[in-house]
């Protein structure tokens, strides 16, 4: 299954990038594209949890639900509100993702050390 987890993460992402940039052209459909990427890509960050006992990975893994929650508001923002105050949301959820991402391994290896 872990297969089909990377193509509905990636289908996610792509969706995203799509529907963000077409939002900005003002095409109608755009947010819809979008928020579907957002479900897909929320959904698989919050389907793994992190069972063990560091505090600091729990800790960036809730961060990243953090980060993946505020992906689909961006996305229900562009719906309900027609000027760009989305983009905020968005780039605060980039943030947020983009450091997680890169500490999550970075602990996770450090763990593994010990």
């Amino acid at each position: 299954m872990k297969k089909w987890d990377k193509w509905i993460s990636a289908v996610g992402g792509v969706l995203l990038l799509v529907g963000a940039a077409l939002q900005i052209t003002g095409w109608i459909v755009a947010p819809y594209i979008y928020l579907v990427g957002a479900v897909l890509f929320a959904y698989e960050q919050v389907k793994y949890g992190y069972d063990g006992k560091n505090f600091i990975i729990r800790r960036l893994r809730r961060q990243q639900i953090l980060g993946a929650m505020l992906l689909v508001v961006a996305g229900v923002m562009m719906l309900c509100m027609k000027r760009s105050e989305w983009i905020v949301c968005l780039s605060a959820a980039a943030v947020i993702e983009l450091y997680t991402s890169f500490r999550i391994p970075q602990e996770e290896e450090r763990e593994k050390k010990k």
